[in-house]
């Protein structure tokens, strides 16, 4: 449902991602891991049709993102890092905004708009405008929005923020369902542990080449690592933090 073949980006005539491959099938969600730099958003803005590769070919839900970009877009739900909303809406007339531009029928549009206020316990603010809402009560009405027209594939780019714990533990019961439901799910994130806990599969991006593509347990086993945290050390040749605070420590701040 998710396919990245041989694909190259060069910006500026500095190569960002460099032969690029991955796959995701349906009912799959993989975590999307790497350091600042490493082309996650590139990488995003390539799977949702914001950018074109330089070769190589970027397929979602089937369908080739640069040839028929439209095409794709209705086959995938987006919820960016950086989300914003219309803000003089209500979280009802936002949803169905959004479900119009999809040509949802108003029947099943009005179902699930309800259905999912509901579940993140916001139909009780459905006719309050957004303005005064906190980023984690927008955050909830941006993945609902993108569940809307029940894509094949879900793209989440560090889709966790704002979200209190509570909320934390509601979304990753939705994306287990939705992902037993057939959903693909592309996980980009900084936050290890939160894809740890939630993925099938860890794709491991450092400086615009994937050095490994395998289960959190199995890159645990293969690292000799007691988290994912330590084994993305390990596979991103990432510097010891705790040497560098001493380093820090004693170069700054001792007396």
């Amino acid at each position: 449902m998710l396919s990245v073949t041989d694909v190259s980006v060069v910006l500026d005539e500095r190569p960002i991602l460099k032969g690029v491959s991955f796959h995701v099938g349906a009912g799959q969600i993989a975590g999307y891991v790497g350091p600042n730099g490493a082309g996650k958003t590139t990488t995003m803005r390539l799977l949702t049709g914001v950018l074109k590769p330089n070769a190589g070919r970027v397929l979602v839900g089937g369908i080739d993102v640069a040839a028929e970009p439209l095409a794709a877009k209705r086959r995938f739900g987006y919820v960016p890092e950086h989300g914003h909303l219309y803000e003089s809406f209500t979280p009802a007339e936002y949803l169905t905004f959004v479900g119009r531009m999809h040509g949802l029928d108003e029947t099943l549009l009005a179902r699930r708009a309800e259905a999912l206020l509901r579940f993140w316990k916001l139909d009780g603010v459905a006719q309050q405008r957004m303005n005064g809402f906190s980023k984690g009560m927008k955050q909830k009405v941006l993945i609902s929005s993108a569940l809307l027209h029940d894509p094949a594939v879900l793209l989440l780019d560090e889709p966790l923020t704002g979200l209190d714990a509570h909320a934390v533990l509601q979304f990753r019961a939705l994306l287990k369902a939705r992902a037993a439901a057939g959903v693909t799910v592309f996980y980009s994130s900084h936050l290890l542990d939160a894809v740890e806990r939630v993925v099938d599969q860890v794709i491991v991006i450092r400086a615009g080449e994937i050095v490994r593509t395998a289960s959190p347990q199995d890159l645990m086993t293969e690292t000799a690592s007691g988290s994912l945290e330590s084994a993305f050390s390990q596979l991103t040749a990432a510097e010891d933090a705790e040497a560098q605070a001493d380093v820090l420590e004693a170069e700054a701040f001792a007396s």
